[in-house]
């Protein structure tokens, strides 16, 4: 849930942006600062900081956590709580004074980096070259650990390698095709532990544990019923926050379902297939593998997003219907998110028909975004994203 919730949240800071990815859009809400497009401005001071675009560099002192997702993502920046990198080259070139989580095609740590705390890294190219203070994980096609680890280390992959200034304090834990010689003066021999690397061991053992599951008990209404209300208002919180951030964002994606939602439902099944093909094709390449947990957390967030989109987008044309305002105020937007995610939740209880239902309502929000997507790859940058409505 907590990974969800850091997706979500870095997914604002892509649509806040409203424009081309080329340019940049900047929002501070609460000391934290959210920014959008291709920027190496540096930030200074702030609570934490949402970046994502084609380019992104950190740069400047981070007073707690740092988020960031782009295509080529360089932190230069000195954090005071934990750094989440993700694209497809990610290198760090400064200071975390938490944990270190990253993941790309390539990622490294420079030898001028620094990671307090633990740090989670996995890509199809893994060098570790800058000093882990706490405990290192590492996961990839080829990890390369060339600097002092302070804690344990566990490290897969097809290829590992041990450099020059490669130490580590604690105990090393490594899967790999076969045993490997592992100098003297990185670890003592006695501090080592090898377990041969299957690539179809994953698979194996999370048919084990779903094969030991005992039948569940039937659960109770009141278990039920504080599910529902949770689940509803997890929902609402991440439609509000959406409403309040990028109202106009919003308004235009409801839009576009509003004017052809036949259409919305067509690209919204295109767009899910998308979405749903990247897990297969990720899981094919041994360079790939290490992203598929984090497609499959994309496809979760865009689904879950979709699903408040298509359910708002849905209540908002019956308010039409029934001579509302075309941009109505912001108290009657958050009355009818709770009303229509409220509504679509309980549709869950009708067996079929209610699944079906809601379904559709994911491929409408869905489809909206894919629609956005398109003409934005096709030149048409969209409206211009003003002051809220």
């Amino acid at each position: 849930m907590i990974g969800l919730m850091r997706v979500l949240t870095t997914c604002a800071a892509m649509i806040i942006a409203g424009q081309a990815v080329a340019e940049t859009a900047e929002r501070t809400l609460g000391d934290d600062i959210f920014r959008a497009g291709d920027t190496t401005m540096p930030v200074q001071g702030a609570r934490d900081v949402f970046a994502t675009g084609t380019t992104v560099t950190l740069q400047g002192e981070i007073a707690e956590d740092a988020h960031a997702v782009g295509f080529d993502v360089d932190a230069e920046v000195a954090t005071g709580g934990d750094l989440y990198l993700i694209g497809f080259s990610v290198s760090l070139r400064g200071s975390v004074g938490g944990d270190l989580n990253a993941s790309g095609f390539r990622v490294r740590t420079a030898p001028d980096a620094n990671v307090v705390g633990n740090a989670r890294l996995a890509g199809g190219q893994v060098t570790i070259d800058g000093p882990v203070g706490g405990a290192l994980m590492a996961a990839g096609g080829k990890v390369t650990l060339n600097a002092p680890v302070g804690g344990d280390v566990l490290m897969t992959g097809e290829t590992l390698e041990f450099g020059k200034d490669a130490r580590i304090d604690g105990r090393l834990t490594y899967s790999a095709p076969t045993r490997l010689n592992i100098p003297t003066d990185v670890i003592a021999a006695d501090r080592v532990t090898f377990e041969p690397y299957h690539r179809g061991d994953v698979m194996k053992d999370a048919r084990d544990m779903w094969s030991d599951w005992e039948n569940p008990v039937l659960p109770t209404f009141m278990s039920m019923f504080s599910a529902f209300l949770v689940t509803v208002a997890f929902f609402v919180v991440i439609g509000a926050l959406f409403l309040t951030l990028v109202p106009n964002r919003v308004r235009a994606l409801r839009r576009k379902i509003e004017a052809r939602p036949g259409k919305a439902l067509l690209f919204g099944v295109v767009g899910l297939s998308i979405l749903v093909g990247l897990v297969p094709i990720s899981a094919m390449t041994v360079i790939g593998l290490p992203l598929v947990p984090i497609v499959l957390l994309g496809v979760v967030a865009i689904w879950t997003l979709g699903y408040i989109l298509g359910a708002y987008a849905l209540t908002i044309r019956v308010l039409h219907s029934f001579g509302s305002d075309e941009n109505p105020k912001i108290w009657v937007r958050l009355l009818a998110l709770v009303a229509g995610v409220t509504f679509a939740s309980l549709l869950n209880f009708i067996p079929v028909i209610g699944w079906i239902a809601n379904f559709a309502l994911v491929l409408l929000g869905i489809g909206g975004m894919t629609i956005v997507l398109f003409e934005r790859m096709g030149g048409d940058t969209g409206p211009v994203l003003d002051a809220p409505d």
